[in-house]
Formats: structure tokens, C-alpha cells, sequence
């Protein structure tokens, strides 16, 4: 069974980035009905909290990509990469390094100054494994790297990429302190977990010749890899903050769907044809990591609110209403009948592209009188605004069919009669009822509200 793996740090939010590489990672998954493996790489102890791994964890519900397995934790698992570092040592393909750090750098600094790759030279690799482990002294240890040949990654993304072993260091596996380092454990936690596809960011290409040596140290085949170029801001630069949110949950919280970052995060970098709106499920049967492109990515925030739209028009009533329900909270909006609300809703649903909009939009059916804008007032309710809305009230009182199509045949025919274009007469309507300038369709706002609550809008506005 093929077995994928997402391991993002709990060192911040789950950065967008990192989201796109856990969506593909899912994907492949599901299309080759593998197992899809959650493991939070929390060894980086200053700087790992647990309000961050709590982040990530909600953004990975929050977006909908379940896991097989996990979430493993990666400092629960010492004493396997103790237990591995102690296999490499006794085979002798690792060794200790008894060098002071001062010193490393000294050779670092004279072999820059004359050309040369400032990498470790072997000093305490010819010292016998049997005397060393007698040596006191402070030491890390270091993985025996071969230093002839090639270390090929054949990836799914970038094709064939070669590095010249005699360029690679001998890594350094173990502090001084006896803590493993990142790319030692990195691979035992593969290993021992046995993954079969590492997919990940390609800011860890040049690490990969050196875990591939450690793979093959430990006789494990190596995965099959996919680095997943950068995604980068409209400047071309690095994607950062001031190009906007990069968190997630960020964006959860500017009123964004799962569906639609879930789909507008699968297109950074590949394409079906000239579809643009993919759900999860469609994506499991076409999406293939080998499509992805191998240049960076350009984030376009204007791509992704375009996206919220179309996913927020195909919401249905009940979905609408269980994801606004947060916005509408927190503008102090209680939702106490059901089927109102989702009228409610549903008649905001074509002229938003967040939940912020829909909440704010929709704010007006959810309180018992409205206040008025100030430009509505000056547009809408004004002395002809007014007089409009005297001159419909009987209209609307005998009306018994407060139905979308009875409004706009009532109002059609009231406009006729009184020689008013209908702009006339649905300005002041709005001003009155919404207290805005800006609302939905003034005949789906009326069937919404009912005539109890228009008649005394009106009466309002009049007084």
C-alpha cells in the first residue's frame, strides 16, 4: 500500500503553502488507496508550541483533509532515533566528531577564502570507532557519506536531478547535546512509519541527497519524491505577509470556504483542461502530482474571492446557514427560526463573495428596526421618497400574496399607475427596510421580511 505522509512544525499557523503540499499529499492518497499520514514534526522545542500544533490541527478539519493516521508526534519517538543512531554508529556509517565548532569554522572561512567548498574535512572520520567511543570529549556525531559517484532524485516534478556526492558533507545526525538533528529524523520517522511517497516544498531539494544516502544506510528503499515548487506574491517574491494573509485559518476567518481554498490551492501549479471549479471529490479522480508544473506558483488573491462566490452560490440553504451562523453571531445576530434565516440568506447568496459579506448584507433581516444609513436617507427618504412610500402603503396593506412574483406584479402595476419608473419606487423601499443603499432584490427582501415587518419598516421611516 502506498503510504504519503504531510509533517508540517509547529512553529507557526499552517501556512498556505503548507496547505496545498498536505492537499496533494491527500489527494494522491485517495486516487491510489493509499494512506494518508498526519505527522507534527515538533523537535524544534523553542520555538514548537501547542497553540500552534492546535492551529494546525483545526486548519486540516477546518479544510476537510482527513488522515489515515496520526497525529504522530515526532519528540514521542526519542527512542527510536536514539535507537537508530546507535545502528548507524555500531555499523560503523556514522562516527563522532570531536571538533570544536570555533575550529569547523576557522577551515570553513580558509576554504571559502581559496575557492573551495567550505565543507567538513574528515578530520575525526580515520579515528577507530573503538577509541572514540572511549573519548570523553565533547562531540556530535556524523553520518559517513559516500564521497564518490552520484546520488541521483528522480522526482516526480523536477525529473532527474544528480548531485555530485563529492559536494555533499557528512552530515551531522546528533549534537553535541545528544539531540538528533532534522534530517536524521526525518528519515527514521519514515522508516519506521514506512513511507513510500515523500511530496513536499522544494526548499528541501538539497536536503534530499543526503537523506537518500541515510535511506540506503538503513536499507530502506527510497520513496518516491515530489518537490512542489514555491508559491510566490504578485512581486515574485516569496509569499509573505505583506502580500496579505498566509495562515489558513486567516483566511476562515475572513469569511472564505474550505471548498473554495481547496480548489483555488490545487490550481497553483496545475491544470485539467480549462476547468476551473473542482470539487474534493472530482480532484481525487483527476488530479496526478506528476502535472504539476516546475516553476513557482503566483498567489492571485482575486482568483480566490472570484472562487468564494461560485462556492458560496452552490451552498445550499442549510449548508449557508450552518456556515454563516459564526459571522452573524459575532455581530450580536440571534438565529432563532430556521427557515427564515435560510430565506434570508439565500436571497444574499448571488451578490456576496465571503461570509463577512453575506453577514453584514443580511444583517438587516435579523433585527427588529433598522438604522438608517445616512446616503440611504439622503437617496431614498427624502420629501418624493417619502411621499412614495405614504402613497404605497394601502397597496401593500391589501395585499394578501407577499410572495415575490405578487410584490413585483403589485409594485410593477403601482409604478404604472402613479407614472414612476420602479427605480422610484424601490429606492425608498430600501432605504426603509435595509437601511441601506446596497441590498438584495427589493421583492425577494419584502417576501423575506413579511408584511408585518415591512408595514412597520415603512411607519418608521415615515416617522
Amino acid at each position: 500500500m502506498n503510504r504519503y505522509r504531510f509533517a508540517p512544525s509547529p512553529t507557526g499557523h499552517l501556512h498556505i503553502g503548507g496547505a496545498r503540499t498536505a492537499l496533494y499529499n491527500y489527494l494522491m492518497a485517495k486516487k491510489t488507496g493509499g494512506h494518508f499520514i498526519l505527522r507534527i514534526e515538533d523537535t524544534d522545542r523553542e520555538r514548537s508550541t501547542e497553540e500552534y500544533i492546535q492551529s494546525i490541527l483545526g486548519a486540516m478539519d477546518w479544510l476537510g483533509l482527513s488522515y489515515d493516521e496520526g497525529p504522530y508526534f515526532q519528540m514521542e519517538r526519542s527512542d527510536l532515533h536514539r535507537a537508530h543512531l546507535k545502528k548507524l554508529l555500531d555499523e560503523g556509517k556514522a562516527y563522532r566528531c570531536f571538533c570544536p565548532a570555533e575550529l569547523i569554522e576557522e577551515k570553513r572561512q580558509a576554504a571559502m577564502k581559496e575557492g573551495r567548498k567550505p565543507k567538513y574535512d574528515g578530520t575525526c572520520r580515520a579515528v577507530p570507532s573503538e577509541d572514540a567511543a572511549k573519548d570523553a570529549r565533547p562531540h556530535c556525531i556524523r553520518f559517513r557519506s559516500s564521497d564518490e559517484g552520484k546520488t541521483v532524485v528522480d522526482d516526480l516534478i523536477k525529473g532527474r536531478v544528480e548531485f555530485d556526492n563529492a559536494e555533499l558533507d557528512d552530515l551531522i545526525i546528533a549534537r553535541t547535546d545528544g539531540t538528533p538533528t532534522y534530517n536524521f529524523v526525518v528519515v527514521v520517522d519514515d522508516v519506521t512509519m514506512e513511507i513510500t511517497h515523500v511530496f513536499r516544498g522544494d526548499d528541501h531539494l538539497n536536503n534530499t541527497p543526503r537523506q537518500i544516502q541515510l535511506y540506503q544506510a538503513f536499507n530502506y528503499p527510497t520513496p518516491v519524491f515530489a518537490h512542489v515548487p514555491m508559491i510566490l506574491g504578485a512581486d515574485k517574491s516569496r509569499l509573505s505577509k505583506r502580500h496579505g494573509a498566509t495562515s489558513v485559518l486567516a483566511y476562515q476567518e475572513q469569511g472564505y470556504l474550505p471548498e473554495a481554498m481547496l480548489n483555488y490551492l490545487v490550481r497553483l501549479g496545475w491544470a485539467h483542461g480549462d476547468d476551473e471549479v473542482f470539487s474534493l471529490e472530482r480532484l481525487v479522480e483527476v488530479f496526478d502530482i506528476a502535472a504539476v508544473g516546475k516553476s513557482a506558483a503566483v498567489f492571485n488573491p482575486e482568483k480566490l474571492i472570484w472562487l468564494n462566490g461560485i462556492w458560496i452560490r452552490a451552498y445550499t440553504p442549510e449548508k449557508l446557514l450552518q456556515a454563516s451562523r459564526p459571522f452573524l453571531e459575532k455581530r450580536g445576530l440571534k438565529i432563532e427560526d430556521q427557515d427564515y434565516a435560510q430565506r434570508a440568506l439565500a436571497s444574499c447568496q448571488e451578490k456576496v463573495k465571503t461570509l463577512v459579506e453575506l453577514a453584514e448584507m443580511a444583517d438587516f433581516y435579523f433585527r427588529d428596526s433598522v438604522e438608517i444609513q445616512e446616503d440611504a436617507r439622503k437617496k431614498g427618504l427624502d420629501d418624493s421618497g417619502k411621499q412614495v412610500l405614504a402613497q404605497l402603503k394601502p397597496t401593500l396593506l391589501g395585499l394578501e400574496d407577499f410572495s415575490h412574483d405578487s410584490l413585483s406584479a403589485s409594485l410593477g402595476h403601482f409604478a404604472e399607475q402613479n407614472q414612476l419608473k420602479l427605480g422610484k419606487v424601490a429606492q425608498p423601499l430600501r432605504s426603509a427596510l435595509t437601511g441601506s443603499n446596497v441590498s438584495p432584490g427589493i421583492f425577494d427582501v419584502m417576501a423575506v421580511l413579511g408584511k408585518d415587518k415591512v408595514l412597520s419598516r415603512i411607519e418608521r421611516a415615515l416617522a
